[in-house]
């Protein structure tokens, strides 16, 4: 199977061609949590996570939110 690479957050990631950012989310394990997406230094929205197909060699920062007191 056909691989490429994307960074997310200064890390090599291997991902099947065609894969979403959502896709991307569940193989990092964040699936289903509110999380904000930049990809080549543009904000991805969440509605649209499921149909931002990523690009070999995408830049990605992922951050996740954290509540407490």
């Amino acid at each position: 199977m056909a691989t490429m690479t994307v960074s997310v957050n200064g890390e090599t990631v291997v991902v099947p061609p065609g894969s979403t950012v959502a896709q991307l989310l569940v193989q990092l394990g964040l699936g289903g949590k509110t999380v904000a997406v930049e990809r080549n230094r543009a904000i991805v929205p969440r509605a649209q996570h499921a149909t931002a197909e990523l690009q070999a060699n995408d830049q990605l920062e992922v951050v996740t939110f954290v509540g407490g007191g």
